[in-house]
């Protein structure tokens, strides 16, 4: 029998009717072995994405916070609204009744958004701090912003027709109780007009040094959160402008948006919007607000500013402002007497005819 060649390749046969390849002489290598990640591996991952989330959160809710907080932080403006106080002494005098006209004008000036003057005579220590916490909820309830006139200094007007107020140690007792009401209105934007004429009367009177002193204190104690301060800033006849910016300045710190201009007077508004910016430009651009509570007919020739006759009320709360004005506000109410002067009653009392006289035109 032949031999076949060695370098031949066997012979295949066909059995199935297709091709088997021959078994493979060599096997295959093994996929690499997936290591598993160590436990601790796993707890840190998760403590990881835990602190993310957390974090994530904490970067929300403090967006949300901080946006609230600018929102009800806003300085009063133009369209400001200010609660009309149900204490009023008009809103008393309108429920106590009277002749028509009287009654008439008590309740136009009861409606109107003014502020309350806190004083230790009407609201002593012990009465005065539910006295602005109810204050504050009316504020609240009306959605408004509430405005407040602390007036309780020692030596209050140097001895003048609004004579009085507290010792050192009982207008700290005061201010302190006002300062923590305040506070605890944390949801109501508040005006604070710190002791009007208290500046402006500092020089005639011979105290600047004590009243500066006395001023820091009460105004270190009245801020807070959503609380705007205002010092008295005199008004546009009476210091200059560079003698009332140098008062202004020894008080204003921290704490302290700007000043007051006109309170109790009857400057016209566009001459006080003119002193406030003389003023402003020596403060390095400090803000005001302008009582208008008054003014409708403009400064009597004569000087006069106890009980004129012929005045009226101004234009309401929150009608006008510019860059430094924040805005104007019924300061002094009206229809409250200035003094025992031109047939008035004693100061800060009730006159149902002067009131009836400042409404003339309003009421109809």
């Amino acid at each position: 029998m032949r031999r076949r060649p060695r370098s031949q390749p066997p012979r295949q046969y066909v059995v199935t009717g297709h091709y088997e390849p021959p078994a493979p002489t060599h096997r295959p290598a093994a996929a690499p072995r997936r290591r598993r990640m160590p436990r601790w591996s796993w707890i840190a991952l998760i403590v990881v994405g835990v602190a993310l989330i957390v974090a994530a959160v904490a970067i929300a809710v403090s967006l949300v916070t901080n946006g609230l907080q600018l929102l009800t932080a806003r300085p009063p403006g133009v369209g400001t609204v200010f609660v009309a106080p149900e204490e009023s002494k008009a809103a008393r005098a309108a429920a106590a009744g009277g002749a028509a006209d009287e009654v008439a004008a008590a309740e136009y000036l009861a409606a109107q958004p003014t502020a309350y003057w806190l004083t230790p005579e009407q609201d002593p220590i012990g009465e005065v701090g539910p006295r602005v916490l109810n204050l504050a909820n009316e504020a609240r309830e009306s959605d408004a912003t509430l405005a407040v006139v602390v007036y309780g200094l020692p030596g209050r007007d140097c001895g003048n027709h609004s004579a009085g107020g507290l010792d050192e140690a009982d207008y700290e007792t005061w201010t302190s109780q006002i300062g923590t009401a305040l506070r605890s209105a944390k949801d109501v934007t508040k005006v604070v007009v710190v002791e009007p004429d208290s500046l402006a009367l500092a020089p005639e009177c011979g105290n600047v040094a004590e009243r500066v002193e006395q001023l820091r204190g009460a105004i270190g104690r009245l801020t807070g959160p959503d609380t705007w301060v205002y010092v008295d800033g005199g008004h546009s006849n009476w210091l200059g402008a560079e003698t009332m910016a140098d008062l202004v300045r020894q008080v204003a710190g921290d704490g302290v948006r700007g000043f007051v201009t006109n309170v109790s007077n009857f400057n016209s508004t566009y001459d006080e919007f003119a002193y406030a910016r003389a003023l402003s430009d020596r403060l390095g651009g400090m803000h005001a607000l302008v009582d208008t509570s008054r003014n409708g007919s403009g400064a009597p020739s004569d000087g006069e500013w106890c009980n004129p006759a012929g005045r009226t009320v101004g234009d309401p709360s929150g009608t006008y402002g510019d860059d430094v004005v924040d805005t104007n506000l019924w300061i002094k109410p009206p229809g409250e007497s200035d003094g025992p002067c031109n047939g008035g009653p004693d100061a800060g009392v009730w006159w149902p005819q002067g009131a009836v006289a400042l409404t003339q035109g309003a009421t109809g």
